[in-house]
């Protein structure tokens, strides 16, 4: 006898007997038979299942997913206050808030610039008169100039006070014969400047300008050179910051600490170089302007000194630099010579 014959035969009577058919439709034996000669279990009981009306397997009733809450609606942000727009004296010396960048950090003081060539109408030959080793030699009037200073603030807020930071400065400017073949292109003149700053921050009102700060400095200025060449002078001054938009106007008065007579080698000096400058700053865009002025304010001899300057973009953060001078007093050697000039080239940095 076939085993599996007789096994799926007692099975069907079983599910006959048991009222396994479904109520949907009566299964016929054939529909009973067909699922019994299916192989594979899984899929015998599927048929024995769909054949008597049953699901092969309970299904739970969908649940509807609840929607995810919606995040609460931000309240409108805070309308941001603009960029606060630093003024030329605030970024010079960090008057403001923003502008400050703590201590011991290089950063311009006076213009810096390289001028290749550069035009004076009356070099000042006199004090070279010794030194040249055959008669007709001398200065010519083409050169080359170059002018770098910096400033370090070594203290942001003076003995505790916030209003107050001290400050380091240095310049050097170079007048180079570097076209003057005849005598070895020499460095005609250099002169070097230190400097000591205390800077006080102000806020008044003057004639429409506001005033910034006051500065209190200590100023050594001198060529290096001794013997008959040598030239140097000592100054305490205080000068006044004060602006209107793009215009800013810095007065400086000083007071010569006078050396003693035996050792001084330039005692007439003020008499050419004045008692203080006034110096003016325009700025429009990337062009800044300015004027230096200095005189003595005695009559009949006056004597006195201006300087014309004008930066203006090139590439990038390069500028080009125009400056005229004409007075007494372009440099230490030449404090009591008067003479025009003018100059082409590129600002490094800017200063002021």
């Amino acid at each position: 006898m076939n085993f599996s014959r007789l096994s799926s035969g007692l099975l069907l009577l079983a599910l006959l007997g048991g009222g396994l058919a479904g109520p949907a439709r009566a299964a016929s034996t054939a529909d009973w038979e067909g699922c019994s000669a299916i192989p594979a279990d899984a899929e015998r009981l599927a048929c024995y299942d769909r054949v008597s009306g049953r699901s092969q397997l309970e299904t739970a009733p969908r649940v509807e997913a609840e929607p995810a809450p919606q995040p609460a609606a931000a309240p409108p942000l805070a309308q941001l206050p603009e960029p606060k727009l630093l003024s030329a004296l605030s970024r010079h010396w960090e008057l403001d808030d923003e502008a400050k960048q703590g201590a011991f950090l290089f950063q311009p003081h006076r213009p810096n610039y390289f001028l290749p060539v550069k035009y004076s109408n009356a070099p000042n030959d006199s004090p070279f008169r010794n030194t040249f080793a055959q008669p007709g030699l001398g200065l010519e009037n083409i050169e080359t100039e170059l002018q770098l200073s910096f400033k370090i603030k070594a203290m942001q807020g003076v003995f505790g006070h916030d209003n107050a930071d001290l400050w380091f400065g240095y310049t050097a400017t170079s007048f180079w014969q570097a076209y003057n073949h005849s005598i070895s292109s020499p460095f005609r003149e250099n002169n070097y400047e230190p400097e000591a700053m205390l800077v006080y921050r102000t806020n008044y009102e003057l004639a429409g300008f506001r005033g910034r700060f006051i500065n209190f400095g200590l100023s050594h200025q001198s060529n290096g050179r001794g013997e008959g060449l040598s030239r140097s002078w000592n100054r305490a001054y205080a000068q006044f910051g004060l602006e209107r938009g793009n215009l800013a106007l810095l007065v400086r008065p000083w007071i010569r600490i006078h050396e003693n007579r035996g050792s001084d080698d330039n005692p007439d000096i003020e008499d050419y170089m004045g008692h203080g400058d006034l110096l003016v700053v325009y700025s429009k865009g990337r062009n800044a302007y300015s004027l230096l002025l200095r005189n003595n304010f005695k009559s009949p001899d006056n004597r006195g000194a201006l300087k014309l300057n004008w930066s203006f973009p090139l590439i990038g953060r390069l500028k080009g630099y125009v400056q005229y001078f004409n007075g007494y007093g372009e440099s230490l050697i030449d404090y009591n010579h008067r003479q025009q000039s003018l100059g082409l080239g590129v600002s490094l940095a800017e200063g002021m």
